[in-house]
């Protein structure tokens, strides 16, 4: 997994450690919706919290183009101060010495088979590890993403990106360059955009649902990240697009040609182009058993 170390990043990445169905062979950390050395701890803590310290974690060293707004990236230094995440005098869960490109490189290069690749943050950290080794290009399975907005406008509001016409989607304009290098490839992409997110929002009354199995650490952590998030108009980005991995089922995709934009007042939007990259999109969800699944995988 790759995250970016916002709110939504931390959830995502708990709901993958529930799953029977996965084998996680690593974290790497991005640093794009967060300070790094917080996200880093964060994750770390949250691999302790849940037995997991046998997953190493990794910190990237890649910039973007268009950073984050402080305000956005500030969340990872509260949530590193959550009282239950600071139980413990030391964390048990490794970081790795090399950064996370190469420690993409690395844990491809050993996998015996095609690895997932599932990431909630920007495309960087994957390309600049394809950088470093471009035949690790064949040990990628597929990029399951939550990036991007196809038919619907981009959450990059113009407070934060003066010379952008409102289309693009964070995690492809913090660095679209990266995203069409990507899409230069024949990496198998599973996106999973703003399109199907806008259906489902994190609710007051599923944050009571969480509250209600409170009694569970990852329903007590949940709730509050997501009590946290709640006035910004939250949405279950991250955590629908990683669900995809445990619940395929409850998801509809459909092929479509896309691109991406890279220059001008557009940069960092995705686009619908004949004869452009075939990637699968998620293009709707079952959103009462989605919920219901979270909540499941939650109570532990």
């Amino acid at each position: 997994m790759d995250h970016d170390g916002g709110v939504d990043d931390f959830l995502a990445m708990m709901l993958l450690m529930t799953m029977a169905e996965v084998e996680p062979i690593g974290v790497v950390v991005t640093p794009a919706d967060c300070y790094a050395n917080a996200a880093v701890s964060v994750t770390r803590k949250i691999l302790d919290l849940m037995g997991r310290s046998n997953i190493s974690v990794a910190q990237s060293t890649v910039r973007g183009l268009n950073p984050f707004p402080p305000s956005f990236r500030r969340d990872c230094v509260i949530v590193d101060n959550f009282p239950i995440l600071n139980e413990q005098d030391a964390i048990a869960t490794p970081l790795v010495a090399e950064s996370g490109q190469k420690f993409i490189v690395q844990a491809l290069q050993t996998s015996p088979e095609p690895v997932t690749l599932m990431v909630t943050g920007p495309l960087t950290t994957v390309v600049e590890a394809i950088a470093l080794e471009e035949n690790i290009v064949t040990k990628i399975k597929e990029i399951v993403w939550m990036g991007g907005a196809l038919k619907v406008s981009g959450n990059v509001e113009k407070e934060f990106a003066l010379e952008q016409d409102g289309t693009a989607e964070w995690n492809v304009f913090w660095d679209p360059l990266a995203a069409k290098e990507i899409w230069e490839t024949d990496i198998p992409i599973i996106l999973c955009p703003l399109d199907i997110t806008n259906t489902v929002p994190v609710t007051p009354e599923f944050i009571h649902q969480l509250a209600k199995q409170r009694r569970y650490p990852l329903s007590d952590l949940a709730g509050m990240c997501y009590a946290l998030a709640i006035p910004q108009n939250y949405y279950c980005w991250d955590i629908l697009a990683t669900a995809y991995l445990g619940c395929p089922q409850y998801y509809s995709l459909e092929e479509q040609e896309t691109d991406i934009i890279t220059t001008g007042i557009s940069q960092g939007r995705t686009v619908i182009k004949p004869g452009g990259k075939k990637i699968k999109v998620m293009t709707a969800v079952d959103r009462e058993s989605f919920y219901s699944y979270c909540l499941k995988q939650l109570a532990c």
